[in-house]
């Protein structure tokens, strides 16, 4: 089945999609994913779809078109993510998969109606965030499980910058409802650490919101003044069923700082992992001992020389035409989506939250690599 081709659509055009579009197509050296037959580009404002698609050479379509088109198995939906599930529904109730942009609802509740609703379809979903699978965080992954690190106690993870206003075009929904940093950034985070060391079990959590306005700085809307509906500096625990305790610290308020994304720490070993929001990186471990170092980890896994985009796309399409799981799943989305919503809630409540949807690590990219090629 390695030469077969999965026909998918885009409902959402804005900037996301111009990456994916590279990563599926092989600009910027990528090899690209044959796999993914691209059969249109749709978005609720029809001007924005035909200027991506001519950007592209591709055809452009209404939302309506796609969803009755055979050829199109699966959407790509990249609307902003107080849509998310809304689109999603309407996607599986015209019979096609459906891969969503993070997160994959802004409520676990919602989550959980996109999940069952695909469930009874028979139907696949996936979700972004697909970093977790770019050569450094699976090169990280295989660290971990060869047991360098020996029993492992726990680590900390730090998205921290001062706001989305100075650079995106129209950063009002970055502190609207569904937007915030956990909501934003914490799925890169959350993904990955489920990908290194398996489910959380339970988050603790405090935040705050120090500025009820915020203004744009950034081109065409400079000048504009935005209301902040969300915390926007968050920081907390999160308890994995394995007994490793990770601080987190998630913000749109801190000016700089020196934390590395990530780092994990063990009985006998510690490891930085690089930022989760990109697929490549520098991994680096350190072993105990006081004339120890830090020692490089070569990436010799693929897919961690670019921005790929789009990878966990591809797997989801291999998984559906060669009828075995693909990694970014919906199983993986909606735990995901439960912790970052018990942060709210933990920090709301002054308590600790017991995270109850189960989820299975991932299998390694490596187990549907041949001769480095995703099958």
């Amino acid at each position: 089945m390695s030469g077969k081709r999965l026909g998918i659509g885009f409902i959402g055009t804005g900037n996301i999609s111009s990456a994916y579009l590279r990563a599926i197509t092989g600009h910027e050296a990528m090899a690209g994913f044959p796999v993914l037959d691209i059969k249109g580009l749709a978005d609720m404002r029809p001007e924005a779809a035909q200027a991506r698609a001519a950007e592209f050479g591709l055809p452009s379509m209404s939302i309506d078109a796609m969803l009755a088109d055979p050829e199109v198995q699966l959407i790509v939906n990249l609307t902003i993510p107080r849509a998310h599930v809304e689109v999603g529904l309407k996607c599986l109730a015209a019979g096609k998969h459906v891969y969503s942009e993070k997160p994959l609802g802004i409520t676990y509740g919602e989550g959980r109606t996109l999940l069952d609703a695909a469930n009874k379809a028979g139907l696949r979903i996936g979700s972004a965030p697909d970093t977790f699978l770019g050569g450094a965080h699976q090169q990280a992954r295989s660290v971990v499980d060869s047991g360098a690190l020996g029993q492992l106690i726990g680590g900390t993870a730090f998205f921290q910058c001062p706001g989305h206003e100075s650079w995106h075009p129209d950063p009002a929904f970055y502190y609207d409802i569904g937007g915030g940093p956990v909501l934003d950034m914490g799925p890169y985070y959350i993904t990955d650490l489920v990908n290194l060391l398996g489910p959380v079990a339970r988050v603790s959590a405090m935040s705050s919101r120090l500025r009820a306005e915020r203004m744009v700085t950034s081109e065409p809307k400079k000048g504009q003044v935005m209301p902040v509906n969300v915390d926007t500096h968050v920081t907390g625990s999160l308890g994995f069923a394995n007994g490793a305790i990770v601080q987190v610290g998630l913000s749109f308020d801190v000016a700089a700082h020196k934390h590395v994304p990530l780092e994990l720490y063990g009985t006998e070993a510690s490891l930085i992992v690089p930022d989760p929001n990109f697929f490549g990186g520098d991994v680096e471990l350190r072993k105990r001992g006081r004339d120890q170092t830090w020692t490089p980890i070569p990436v010799t896994e693929p897919f961690a020389d670019g921005n790929y985009r789009s990878l966990g796309v591809a797997d989801m399409a291999h998984g559906i035409l060669n009828n075995r799981p693909h990694r970014a799943n919906g199983d993986l989305a909606l735990h995901v989506l439960e912790v970052m919503e018990a942060f709210a809630t933990a920090a709301r409540d002054g308590r600790t939250i017991d995270i109850k949807t189960p989820v299975e690590r991932p299998e390694p990219l490596a187990t549907s690599l041949h001769n480095g090629t995703l099958s």
